[in-house]
C-alpha cells in the first residue's frame, strides 16, 4: 500500500491546476527515507500550498500535504505524541502492571498444588513458547503503530477492530471487581493502626462461639468446628457475608468498604488524569515499594520456627504430576494472566515509547522480573505457612487450604498478628497489597483511556481529564454490587468468568490477525524498522503457530471443564455458570458484530468487501522528529 517518492507514480498523476490523484501521510523508512502513503484523500493544491493538518490520534497531527507539481514537497511539523519522560518510567509501569496481587497469592498456590518444584518445568516452557512471545508482540505493535487498542486495527486489519471494543469492556469488568479487593486491603490497613490487631482475639462483637484462638497462652484444642479469629474478622466484619444468602440475595451495601473504594478511585484518578507523565512518576513508588516489603517479609519469614517445613512443601517435586493435563493447563493460564497480554495495556504503554526504543529488550527484562517475583513470593508465603503449621501442630497441607484472597486476608494476616512487632508488619504488608493493586489499576484504565482517545480524538483529545473522571465514576458505580454483603461472591464470579475465556479469545484472534492477515513478514519488517534487526525464526514460529495453539489449548480446556465455584460454605448454583458465560460473552460479542457491520458498510461485491476489510486503511505516521528532512 506504499509507493516510494522516487517511483514513477509519485507525481505523474498531478498536473498544474488539477487535483492530485494520490495523497497521504509522510512516513519514514530507515532504508528508503520517505515514502508517500495513500489514504484516499484528495486535495486541490497549487504551487506553494501547504497541507492542512488533521488530528488523527491522541497527541498527533497527521499531515495532508499536497504534492506541488514542480516536485517540491511542503512539510508541516507533526505534533509529537506524548512520550515517557524517562525509559525507566515505562519499565516500572509495565512491571507494576504485570506484577499484581495474583503473583502473591495465585502462583504459590498453583505451584504447590501442581507438583511443587516440578511445576516450574511446564511453567518455564509455557513462558518461553506462549507468554513471552505474546508479550513481545503487543509491545512491538503498540510502539510501531502508536495507537491504542481500538484505532490500531485500522493499520493492521480493520475487520478485527471489534477486538479493541471487547478489550475496553473486559477492562471495565476487571475494574469493577479488582479494586474491591484493594478496598478490603485498605480496610485491613486502617484496622492495623492499633496496639493489638483486631483479628487476634475472640472477644470482639463479631465473634461467635466457634472462635478459637490457638495462639493464646491457654491450652486450647483445635476442633473440627473451630474458626480462627482472623477468619471471623474477614468474613463477619470486613465482608459480612453472614448477612447474605448468596448471589440471589446479596443484601445491603457496606458503607465502610464503599468509603475505602471511593478513596482508592480518588487516588487512581489523580494518578492518571494527566497521562503517562504523571502515572510514570507515581509508579516509582507503587512499583518499587512492594519489592522492599517482599524482601523484609522474606527475611522475617525465614527466621520463624517451622519456616523450613513450608519451603519443603512449596518446592518438593512431584514428578508424576507432569503427566496430568491439568498441570500444563494451569501453567499456561498462570503465565498468560501473569504477563497480561490482551488487556490493551501493553499496546497503550508501548505507544508512548520513542520509535526506536528497544522493546525486545524491554519484553525480556519485564517478563523475567515478573516470573522471578512470582517465584520469590512463594517463599514469602510458604515460610509463614510453615510457621502456622508449627504453631497449630498440623501438616502444612491443612494450613494451606485457603486459596485466592483468603490466603492473604486470613492465613497470612493471622500469622502476622502473632509475630513480634505485629502492627508494623501488618501495616507494611497491607500497604504492599495496595501498591501492587494500584499500578495494575492505573494500567487497566490507561488501556481504555488511550484506546478511546486515539479513536475519538476530536471529541476527547483535549478533554482527557473530563473523560478520566467519567470513566472512574462509571467504574465506581459498576463496583457497587461487589460492595454488598454478598459482594465476595460477585468478585469470585467475575474473576472466573468475566475475564478468563474472554481475554484468551481476544489474544488468540489478535495473534491470528497479526500473523496471518497483517502478515508475519510485514510485522517482522516493522520490528526491523524500529530495532534495526528482524526477529529470528524462533519468534516467527511462536507468533505464527505455537502461541495461537497455546491459547487455543488453554481456551478449550477452560470451556470443556468450567470451574465449579465454591466460596466459604456457599456452593454456586448451576445458573451462575450460565450467568458467568453470558458476562464473558458480552465483551467478545463486539468482535463478530463489528465484522458484520464492517462488511455491510463497505461498498462492492462480497469478495471486494472482504478484501477491503482485511487490508490496512491507513499507514503508520511517525513523529516529525524522526523524519529525515534532507531526504526530500
Amino acid at each position: 500500500e506504499t509507493e516510494p517518492l522516487t517511483s514513477k507514480k509519485d507525481v505523474s498523476d498531478c498536473s498544474k491546476g488539477e487535483d492530485c490523484k494520490e495523497n497521504g501521510l509522510l512516513v519514514r523508512n530507515p532504508k528508503s527515507a520517505l515514502r508517500l502513503v495513500e489514504d484516499g484523500n484528495k486535495v486541490h493544491p497549487s504551487q506553494g500550498d501547504k497541507g492542512e493538518a488533521a488530528q488523527i490520534s491522541n497527541g498527533y497531527s497527521g499531515v495532508q500535504s499536497s504534492v506541488p507539481c514542480n516536485g517540491e514537497q511542503q512539510l508541516m511539523e507533526l505534533e509529537d505524541r506524548e512520550t515517557w519522560s524517562k525509559k525507566i518510567d515505562f519499565l516500572l509501569s509495565v512491571i507494576g502492571y504485570a506484577v499484581d496481587l495474583g503473583n502473591v497469592w495465585r502462583f504459590p498456590y498453583i505451584c504447590y498444588q501442581n507438583g511443587g518444584g516440578a511445576f516450574l518445568i511446564p511453567y518455564t516452557i509455557m513462558a518461553l513458547f506462549g507468554g513471552i512471545p505474546l508479550f513481545y508482540m503487543e509491545l512491538a505493535l503498540g510502539q510501531y503503530h502508536r495507537n491504542g487498542c481500538i484505532s490500531i486495527w485500522r493499520k493492521i486489519c480493520p475487520i478485527f477492530k471489534g477486538i479493541g471494543f471487547a478489550i475496553c469492556v473486559i477492562d471495565l469488568y476487571v475494574a469493577s471487581y479488582y479494586n474491591t479487593i484493594m478496598a478490603w486491603a485498605f480496610y485491613y490497613l486502617i484496622s492495623s493502626f492499633t496496639a493489638e490487631l483486631p483479628w487476634t482475639s475472640c472477644t470482639n462483637p463479631w465473634n461467635t462461639g466457634n472462635c478459637t484462638n490457638y495462639f493464646s497462652k491457654d491450652n486450647v484444642s483445635w476442633s473440627l468446628h473451630s474458626i480462627s479469629p482472623a477468619e471471623e474478622f474477614y468474613t463477619r466484619q470486613v465482608l459480612q457475608v453472614h448477612r447474605s444468602n448468596g448471589l440471589d440475595d446479596l443484601g445491603g451495601i457496606s458503607w465502610q468498604l464503599t468509603l475505602c473504594l471511593l478513596l482508592i478511585f480518588t487516588i487512581v484518578y489523580f494518578s492518571i488524569w494527566k497521562g503517562v507523565k504523571t502515572s510514570g512518576k507515581v509508579v516509582w513508588v507503587t512499583a518499587t515499594f512492594p519489592y522492599i516489603i517482599l524482601f523484609i517479609l522474606l527475611v522475617r519469614g525465614a527466621t520463624l520456627p517451622g519456616a523450613w517445613r513450608g519451603v519443603l512443601y512449596y518446592l518438593k517435586p512431584d514428578w508424576q504430576k507432569l503427566l496430568a493435563t491439568e498441570v500444563w493447563v494451569d501453567a499456561a493460564a498462570q503465565i498468560f494472566f501473569s504477563l497480561g497480554p490482551g488487556f490493551g495495556v501493553l499496546l497503550a504503554y508501548a505507544s508512548y515509547n520513542k520509535f526506536h526504543n528497544n522493546c525486545y529488550q524491554d519484553a525480556l527484562v519485564t517478563s523475567t522480573v515478573n516470573c522471578l517475583t512470582s517465584f520469590v513470593s512463594g517463599f514469602v508465603i510458604f515460610t509463614v505457612l510453615g510457621y502456622m503449621a508449627e504453631m497449630r501442630n498440623e501438616d502444612v497441607s491443612e494450613v494451606a487450604k485457603d486459596t485466592g484472597p483468603s490466603l492473604l486476608f486470613i492465613t497470612y494476616a493471622e500469622a502476622i498478628a502473632n509475630m513480634p512487632a505485629s502492627t508494623f508488619f501488618a501495616i507494611i504488608f497491607f500497604l504492599m497489597l495496595l501498591t501492587l493493586g494500584l499500578d495494575s489499576t492505573f494500567a487497566g484504565l490507561e488501556g481504555v483511556i488511550t484506546g478511546v482517545l486515539d479513536e475519538f480524538p476530536h471529541v476527547w483529545g483535549k478533554r482527557r481529564e473530563l473523560f478520566v473522571l467519567g470513566l472512574t465514576i462509571v467504574c465506581f458505580l459498576g463496583s457497587l454490587a461487589t460492595l454488598t454483603f454478598g459482594g465476595a461472591y460477585v468478585v469470585k464470579l467475575f474473576e472466573e468468568y468475566a475475564t478468563g475465556p474472554a481475554v484468551l479469545t481476544v489474544v488468540f484472534l489478535e495473534a491470528v490477525a497479526v500473523s496471518w492477515f497483517y502478515g508475519i513478514t510485514q510485522f517482522c519488517n516493522d520490528v526491523k524498522e524500529m530495532l534495526g534487526s528482524a526477529p529470528g525464526w524462533y519468534w516467527r514460529v511462536c507468533w505464527v503457530a505455537v502461541s495461537p495453539l497455546f491459547l487455543l489449548f488453554v481456551t478449550c480446556s477452560f470451556l470443556s471443564h468450567p470451574p465449579e465455584l465454591r466460596l466459604f460454605d456457599y456452593d454456586y448454583p448451576y445458573w451462575t455458570t450460565v450467568v458467568g458465560y453470558c458476562i464473558g460473552s458480552s465483551s467478545i460479542i463486539f468482535i463478530p458484530i463489528y465484522m458484520v457491520y464492517r462488511l455491510v458498510i463497505t461498498p462492492g461485491t462480497l469478495k471486494e468487501r472482504i478484501l477491503k476489510s482485511i487490508t490496512p486503511e491507513t499507514a503508520t505516521e511517525i513523529p516529525f522528529g524522526d523524519i529525515r528532512m534532507n531526504a526530500v
